[in-house]
């Protein structure tokens, strides 16, 4: 039975449904003879744990349990309910002279990867949606922007970035980010980023239409205060400022990742079957 199998075996839930590892368990799996000496591996994971700013209790934490003795009679004994983060710290920190911490670091570094591109075609999904929204509701912005008068499009669009980029403009925001003239900001926007914009997009429209705002300048002066509206939200929440945000690789290479991704999908089922 593979390492992948055994650590999965030994896998508990807890009411709420949360998934734990009972480190009596995992010590034998992990090669030790004694749990007494499997102890310093998870005092070092606990340090690292901390390092990593993540809080020790979240992953690591201290439970008794009673255990039946020969005599029929029971005895406490300490022992560690520990998350899958707590797992992958302990066999970090652990003996690589065991075959069974060698292997059980090969498995996390596989799963670790697996979750790494995991989440980065989940934001590739993420962008590639509000992409999409972000243009079918700029072209509904203009539309608004038209009737209520204006007719200098781009000025408008700079007050609306302005607020929320804290005064750059559409073409400091591309020298900022080091794009060509032909690339589109909104195109090398992570999740993030894009959000921000579709908020202030679509807040603006809505407050156009509800109050009958007039006239270019009434217009801009509205976008700008959506703008700045939004960007003091992401600063209450003590989010990253969107200038501050990365440039990131075109829409079009996620896209691209994600027709791999399900072409590779669609293979795997295939030979399955």
């Amino acid at each position: 039975m593979t390492i992948n199998n055994v650590f999965e075996n030994i896998k508990k839930m807890n009411k709420h449904g949360q998934e734990f590892w009972s480190a009596r368990d995992l010590w034998k799996i992990l090669g030790y003879t004694e749990y007494g000496k499997f102890l310093p591996a998870i005092s070092r994971a606990m340090k690292a744990c901390k390092n990593s700013k993540q809080a020790i209790s979240d992953h690591f934490a201290e439970v008794s349990d009673m255990v039946k003795i020969g005599s029929g009679a029971e005895r406490k004994i300490d022992d560690y309910n520990l998350s899958r983060y707590a797992c992958y710290l302990i066999v970090q920190n652990g003996d690589p002279r065991k075959e069974e911490i060698a292997l059980a670091q090969t498995y996390f570094a596989i799963q670790t990867r697996k979750q790494e591109v995991q989440e980065a075609l989940l934001e590739d999904q993420k962008r590639v949606m509000l992409r999409g929204e972000a243009t079918e509701h700029n072209k509904k912005l203009f539309q608004t922007a038209q009737q209520a008068g204006v007719r200098n499009y781009g000025e408008f669009q700079d007050y609306g970035y302005m607020g929320l980029y804290g005064g750059m403009r559409n073409t400091d925001i591309h020298k900022s980010k080091g794009l060509t003239k032909s690339q589109k900001i909104l195109d090398h926007m992570n999740s993030e980023e894009l959000g921000a914009n579709l908020f202030r997009t679509t807040q603006t429209e809505a407050k156009i239409k509800r109050e009958g705002i007039q006239g270019q300048k009434k217009a801009s002066e509205t976008h700008y205060e959506v703008g700045t509206t939004v960007r003091k939200t992401i600063q209450e929440l003590g989010g990253t400022m969107p200038e501050d945000l990365p440039k990131i690789d075109g829409i079009n290479k996620a896209k691209t990742r994600l027709k791999k991704a399900d072409r590779k999908s669609l293979e795997a089922k295939h030979k399955k079957k």
